[in-house]
């Protein structure tokens, strides 16, 4: 019998890694930190527990690197925001868009946010690759309102993590909250015909408070 080439051997560990995190995301997301089991997720991927911790060690880590992947990709979202060929204004509605669809696609993501907050960030705090993960995001953000500022669009000389809080927070309100919100005012926030509407808006609501909005007078 001949022996699996090691490149063979890398690419089919990495695809395993790759269907645990898949499957280990949606219980998480489903279930808490507290409430999935281990074993479930191997019945799930109808693999064993110790294949699981072979490869990621304990259920904490396993949830860690599952925290790990979504704020990456989050993050690699915001690195499609072409800063140096578009006009600030531009620059920074795109981004907040990008932040809504975002969030509306990966709904899972805003769960995962919502059970880590419960738990006190503790998790995300052990990880290394977190742990400087919201720097570039932050950069970016920077940038445009530098830019913004220096070219005249811009008049109100904004904090780059408030301006991040004021895009994160609208685009997690409407995912997080649909339930709550949708029982007390009769309108599903998530529903297609406000889409459209929702994602507009946030991207000008920024557009507005950078350009003076509410400022005094």
């Amino acid at each position: 019998m001949t022996a699996q080439p090691a490149a063979e051997r890398r690419r089919d560990a990495e695809r395993t890694k790759a269907e645990i995190l898949e499957v280990a995301q949606r219980e998480f997301a489903r279930r808490g930190y507290t409430g999935a089991r281990v074993d479930e997720i191997a019945e799930l991927m109808r693999t064993t527990k110790r294949m699981i911790y072979y490869y990621y060690g304990s259920k904490e880590q396993l949830y860690i690197a599952v925290l790990e992947k979504a704020y990456t990709e989050v993050r690699s979202v915001e690195r499609t925001v072409d800063v140096a060929h578009l006009a600030p204004v531009e620059a920074i509605r795109t981004l907040a868009e990008l932040t809504f669809d975002h969030h509306d696609a990966h709904r899972e993501f805003i769960k995962l946010v919502a059970i880590e907050n419960i738990h006190h960030a503790e998790h995300i705090r052990k990880s290394v690759v977190l742990a400087n993960l919201g720097t570039p995001a932050l950069d970016l953000i920077e940038r445009i309102l530098d830019a913004g500022l220096a070219s005249g669009d811009f008049v109100t000389e904004a904090d780059a993590i408030d301006v991040h809080m004021m895009i994160s927070s609208f685009c997690v309100f409407r995912v997080a909250n649909q339930h709550t919100f949708g029982a007390l005012f009769g309108r599903d926030m998530t529903a297609p015909e406000h889409r459209a509407r929702l994602r507009r808006m946030v991207g000008e609501m920024v557009v507005a408070y950078l350009r003076g909005a509410g400022s005094p007078a």
